[in-house]
């Protein structure tokens, strides 16, 4: 039964993609992310508040790189991901997600001084290859003969800005719980997303967006990365780490079933390249003890 918490962890991340899609019709992006925090720290104030004031002290001396993971991690990762599902489908968003942990690999080598493997190098042609096939419908050479999409330009984008920051949030170990470590991101975020959802055309959420954004704030930012870190204490990092590799097939397959977005065999042969790239990659890393704690990953979902 232990193993239902990370399943249904990867369950809820992998539904955020059909949130994200859904959203793009419904509500501003900068609308979406705003409220999504503002619901989230709404919930967790009673919560982490107290425990906040007691640590301000320790705080303190990491409040600027507190603000600099927010940025990345929750501003824009999440935003740019709410605006790439106005011009790309949930599934192409999920795959490109999927390739976080391949990113996190790489990016490790100039901002941790790891090394990477030859496995890892082999992971990464292949992730690529497979990602080049599915954006290209078929064509492994996408990437030469024709301009990437801007929603899918998009969610490269986030996907970096979400790598390097479960890379930095590695180097950057903060003595506070995971709880603290999120409600503090939370509170820059909401500072850096009022500018942009006062610009918005319409500043208070349609009811059609409610379920949305009650998802995003309370399924994906608070229960998801509870469960995950619960899931780590309970089966181990690396056994957790497995079911994330499940993200872009849970992902995939509601935006068939759902969305009514059309799988074709491009998406399939695509995904199976990426994820079988980024397990590679892992497998590697964690033999010799060097993977990306998959607990960073649970500070905050994409």
């Amino acid at each position: 039964m232990v193993y239902l918490l990370p399943f249904f962890t990867v369950m809820i991340w992998g539904g955020n993609a059909i949130v994200n899609k859904m959203a793009s019709s419904t509500i501003e992006p900068s609308a979406m992310s705003f409220y999504r925090w503002l619901l989230s720290m709404v919930i967790l104030t009673p919560f982490c508040l107290p425990a906040v004031l007691r640590q301000r002290h320790i705080i303190k001396p990491h409040l600027t790189k507190l603000a600099v993971l927010a940025l990345l991690g929750m501003v824009l990762n999440q935003s740019l991901g709410y605006y790439a599902g106005l011009t790309t489908s949930a599934s192409n968003m999920a795959l490109i997600t999927s390739l976080v942990p391949l990113m996190s690999v790489f990016l490790s080598v100039p901002l941790l001084g790891k090394s990477i493997s030859m496995l890892s190098i082999v992971g990464g042609v292949l992730s690529l290859s497979g990602l080049a096939f599915m954006l290209g419908h078929g064509d492994i050479r996408y990437f030469f003969n024709q301009d990437i999409t801007q929603g899918d330009s998009l969610m490269i984008l986030a996907s970096l800005c979400y790598a390097v920051y479960c890379v930095l949030l590695k180097r950057w170990k903060m003595p506070f719980n995971s709880m603290t470590l999120v409600y503090m991101q939370g509170a820059f975020t909401l500072i850096m997303l009022m500018p942009l959802w006062l610009r918005s055309e319409h500043l208070l959420p349609s009811q059609s967006a409610l379920p949305l954004i009650a998802y995003a704030g309370i399924a994906a930012s608070i229960f998801a990365p509870l469960m995950w870190v619960k899931a780590i204490d309970l089966i181990g990092a690396d056994s957790s780490a497995m079911f994330m590799n499940l993200m872009p097939v849970v992902s995939v397959a509601l935006a068939s079933t759902l969305l009514g977005e059309k799988i074709h065999t491009y998406h399939i042969i695509g995904g199976m390249l990426v994820i079988s790239g980024v397990i590679l990659s892992q497998i590697k890393l964690r033999r010799k003890g060097k993977a990306i704690d998959p607990e960073a990953q649970a500070a905050t979902s994409s």
